[in-house]
């Protein structure tokens, strides 16, 4: 049986080792002097069967085997404090809580504050954790149980032997390009229009190819974009393209209320749109879990 009081020193050991490789700033932050927290460290070790750290006379590092094992730590760790302030609530008599992930699209598409105003509404007393997370950290905690519910830019594989999902919205790709460009007065665009001007890429996952994946969906289009810069972010791309730097193809909920400088146009033989999915675990361990996921459900336009 693992020890958390042990997992804890772990850590904080190699936090503390990663900043000067030495176990003193560890006994320091946990006040405990440094032998019994070396005698801990090496009861580990020994419970475990594994060399988490690599030691000689100057310095003190993580073995590879010990990386691997910090990170299955921090997420049980979590877990654990998660589970000890569930237990309290439930002890004083509330409903527990919820722990949400999510990607930026489910806070300006409206969703997901659309499906807290109804959670508030009908259970004001339950308290909510949100995660800002990408789709895979988010499909890690849903496996791990650190989170409830996942709202993401891709589904987990159809063939997935512990997660669900449903499709929540497709939000439609506008071209956004600055006021005063010649192609903000043309009544209508053609794909030709667009080949060669300067463009903005907005990074739309964390795929390494995603760039690439663009352009051949451009060219597949009939139009090569020129592209000048790449932008990590919806917002962060109509900034840009409000300062003139070039075009960009944003979805349509980012450009309600678009600050001055930015013209937005539909293009009619593009189809192309972000889609954001709920994903879940397929085993309920509270009725809150379900009751919400059905709220989020419902919360999606038709």
């Amino acid at each position: 049986m693992l020890d958390l009081r042990q997992l804890r020193y772990f850590v904080a050991v190699a936090v503390a080792v990663a900043e000067t490789e030495h176990v003193g700033r560890a006994a320091e932050q946990l006040h405990i002097s440094q032998s019994p927290l070396s005698r801990q460290i090496a009861q580990l070790e020994k419970d475990l069967g594994l060399t988490l750290f690599e030691r000689d006379r100057q310095r003190i590092r993580l073995t590879s085997d010990g990386r691997v094992f910090l990170g299955e730590t921090r997420a049980l760790l979590t877990h654990a404090g998660r589970l000890e302030n569930l237990g309290r609530r439930l002890g004083r008599g509330e409903e527990g809580g919820l722990c949400i992930g999510y990607v930026p699209d489910a806070m300006h598409t409206g969703l997901l504050p659309a499906a807290l105003r109804t959670l508030r509404t009908e259970r004001p007393g339950i308290h909510v954790a949100l995660y800002g997370q990408q789709s895979a950290e988010q499909f890690e905690g849903l496996r791990r149980r650190s989170l409830d519910i996942a709202l993401v830019q891709e589904p987990p594989a159809e063939d997935d032997p512990d997660l669900c999902s449903a499709l929540l919205l497709e939000d439609p790709l506008l071209l956004v390009l600055p006021e005063g460009h010649p192609l903000a007065q043309q009544p209508d665009l053609a794909p030709a229009d667009l080949d060669g001007q300067p463009w903005i890429a907005v990074e739309s996952s964390r795929d390494p190819a995603w760039r690439d994946t663009f352009v051949a969906s451009c060219v597949a289009l009939g139009f090569t974009p020129d592209i000048t810069l790449d932008a990590a972010e919806p917002l962060t791309a109509l900034g840009l393209v409000a300062s003139g730097f070039g075009l960009a193809l944003v979805q349509r909920s980012m450009v309600r209320g678009t600050a001055p400088g930015v013209a937005v146009r539909e293009l009619p033989w593009h189809d192309g749109s972000a889609r954001l999915w709920a994903a879940w675990h397929r085993t309920d361990l509270r009725p809150v879990v379900g009751e919400f996921r059905a709220t989020v459900l419902d919360a999606a336009p038709a």
